[in-house]
């Protein structure tokens, strides 16, 4: 990994030096030819014209960058139907247990929706778990989330939708911004971006750290003297740099580093989830325009779990280094006004080893030595075209994918060194096509209408396939043979605009995973992980966006129905509602900017009951929230900033395993200055 830092630090000292290289070339004594006005953005491709086809929300800077908490997660939750795999937010959870999901289509741990910031798939290599304490909100510029299966660029991971996250320009940052705040837990939060030109083009530094004691997760009357706070320590950094290769091509080239480390539960129950990325991205926009990135991932995860009946740690998952891979080339070739065609490959490989320690809770002794690991590999070839007639964009896409699963084991030692236990897996590998198509139609000035239907696919993650894990006494086994999720899926929408001011948007869709992988119960305190035959999803999507001069209105609302299709060894569980899925989900939004520098929101979200295990024993009860967001101008570019977590100090349960509770953040009080450059 080194020698990747390396390589995109190089490329970022080119990046800036490249301008001046490009101004000499050429000048002369007599050379008076006017020479074009080089911009450049640090922005990917145009989005695609089928954007409008699916349903899709965006999500503005300002949004970003005032949530109650500061935290990615937080601004994300404002779109209805987001969720992780529990409520936690990404200070209390073990970071494990951050893959993010949309449309209601149960979670275990590892993301159904792709991630991408700046195109780059970012989710943990061997888990699959997105870090999103390692994404800074204010260095972000948009985020589009698009639901329903994908076919594009990395549309192997695109099961539930995409997620995109587009980092902000210097034409956004101007200098850059810094700012520093403390809560009433003396928790603190500093951050800063600075964005310099370089010649015609520039450089983006950023830096992030937050930390505090935390809150208890455990309830008062469940707390024991080994019980501790969420305790928190996390920081990142980042350095990016665009410069012009062209008069309509750019270089942009990326590093970044972070490091996170959590307690969960009680003492000694200590997380550190750490990674080096690097990324470099030649973008062109000429007649024949293209994207081509190449990117590499170094991880690492660590973890200890305590007995929940000793309180000694009774497993040290000590180390757990991952690497991921890949690259992307696509094309928009001219192929005549009416027609925005693109083609292109893609390819991603993950490979990881996990290494841990089994400990007697009676003795303390060691008594296994574990290690598992493989390699994951995806091919994928695209093409999708969009056509306009008149009124109408029809919409198409098709992907062929080569998934290849190989170099998997298990292998368990005790104290002495003798073989216990071994699993290798048999190497594997499969084409499957996937397929995406819709309509949308501009009936009026007002009223859009729109149609798609579309297929995804999911390999399941190195940790799925070969890691066992325990939340003390739950023992989850893996399972080498597990098969590749599949979904098809439909949806019919509409986007109405009654009055200037206001857009309603509203989406009824189908989906149905089949394969999907779920921690299946066994047994008494035992689960393993297996392919369901499936889950269905079925529900209403729905959303307002307001403006009214100074003051703005951004709603969202999901409801669904899911269900298990459990058959064979599954039967029991037919008809149940997946785990870790609520009904209702909904966010609303209040903003109030009088003059340019101030805002003032308030944001108010529900989530509905929802059960925490596939055998609906333990309900996990509904949870309303209401945070607070101020920004008010004090001198120059000095501003006040005041922010205001679960504001009620709600009660929000966040796991429930026969009673014994964790909650999730009560009110939290955030005072401090931002400074913008």
């Amino acid at each position: 990994m080194s020698n990747a830092i390396r390589f995109a630090v190089s490329a970022l000292a080119l990046s800036a030096a490249s301008p001046a290289f490009a101004q000499d070339e050429g000048e002369g004594e007599y050379d008076d030819e006017p020479r074009p006005e080089i911009v450049v953005t640090g922005e990917g491709l145009e989005p695609a014209l089928s954007n409008i086809v699916y349903s899709t929300t965006n999500i503005e800077r300002e949004t970003i960058v005032s949530s109650g908490s500061g935290r990615l997660d937080d601004v994300l939750a404002n779109v209805a139907g987001f969720q992780q795999f529990r409520r936690s937010d990404s200070r209390s959870a073990n970071p494990t247990a951050q893959g993010v999901t949309l449309r209601a289509l149960s979670g275990n741990a590892t993301s159904r929706a792709l991630v991408l910031l700046d195109g780059v798939p970012i989710a943990d290599p061997f888990f699959g778990y997105i870090p999103l304490s390692a994404i800074a909100p204010e260095t972000l510029r948009n985020i589009r989330v698009t639901r329903g299966g994908g076919s594009g660029p990395f549309g192997a991971g695109a099961l539930a939708g995409t997620i995109e996250l587009e980092s902000a320009g210097l034409q956004t940052l101007g200098g850059g911004t810094a700012s520093l705040l403390v809560n009433d837990r003396e928790e603190t939060e500093a951050s800063a971006v600075l964005a310099q030109e370089l010649g015609a083009g520039f450089a983006i530094a950023s830096g992030r750290w937050d930390r505090g004691q935390g809150f208890f997760t455990t309830p008062v009357d469940q707390r024991v003297p080994a019980s501790a706070r969420a305790a928190f320590d996390s920081w990142n950094i980042g350095l990016r740099g665009v410069a012009p290769l062209g008069e309509d091509t750019e270089v942009q080239a990326r590093v970044a580093l972070f490091r996170d480390e959590r307690t969960l539960r009680f003492e000694g129950a200590d997380s550190t989830n750490e990674g080096q990325d690097a990324s470099l991205r030649v973008v062109g926009r000429g007649d024949w325009a293209f994207d081509a990135l190449a990117y590499v991932q170094a991880r690492n995860f660590s973890n200890v779990i305590i007995s929940s009946s000793r309180f000694v740690r009774v497993l040290d998952q000590r180390n757990t280094p991952s690497t991921g891979l890949g690259g992307k080339f696509e094309l928009r070739p001219p192929v005549g006004d009416a027609h925005d065609l693109r083609v292109g490959v893609d390819y991603r490989r993950s490979d990881g080893e996990l290494e841990e320690d089994a400990y007697s809770a009676f003795s303390g002794n060691l008594t296994e030595r574990r290690n598992a690991g493989g390699v994951n590999s995806n091919l994928g070839f695209f093409v999708e075209d969009d056509w306009s007639i008149g009124p109408l964009v029809v919409t198409g896409g098709l992907r062929a994918d080569h998934t290849r699963i190989e170099g998997g084991f298990f292998r368990a030692r005790d104290a002495d060194g003798a073989l216990v236990s071994e699993t290798i897996a048999p190497d594997r590998s499969d084409w499957a096509l996937s397929w995406r198509a819709g309509a949308s139609f501009y009936a009026t000035r007002r009223l859009d209408l729109r149609a798609a239907a579309y297929t995804g696919l999911r390999l399941p993650t190195l940790n799925e396939l070969y890691r066992p894990f325990v939340v003390f006494p739950v023992v989850t086994q893996a399972n080498a043979a597990l098969e590749n999720e599949r979904l098809k899926g439909f949806e019919v929408g509409l986007s109405w605009q009654p009055i200037n001011e206001a857009v309603l948007s509203l989406t009824a869709f189908d989906n149905r995973v089949e394969n999907a992988i779920a921690n299946v119960t066994i047994g008494e305190n035992l689960r393993q992980r297996r392919n369901l035959p499936a889950i269905d999803a079925q529900g209403i999507e729905a959303g307002l966006a307001m403006v009214f001069g100074e003051v703005s209105f951004d709603g969202s609302l999901a409801y669904t129905d899911a269900t298990i299709d459990g058959e064979g060894a599954s039967l029991a569980l037919d008809g149940n509602r997946p785990p870790q899925t609520p009904e209702l989900s909904a966010s609303a939004t209040l903003a109030w900017q009088p003059r340019e520098g101030w805002r003032l929101a308030t944001t108010l979200r529900h989530v509905g009951a929802q059960f925490e295990d596939d055998q609906e024993s333990d309900r996990l009860p509904p949870a309303t929230t209401l945070d607070l967001f101020a920004q008010v101008p004090l001198f120059g570019k000095l501003s006040l900033v005041a922010r205001a977590e679960n504001i009620f100090d709600e009660t929000v349960v966040t796991r429930n395993a026969g009673g014994a509770i964790d909650l999730g953040a009560p009110r939290t009080v955030w005072l401090g200055v931002r400074y913008g450059l």
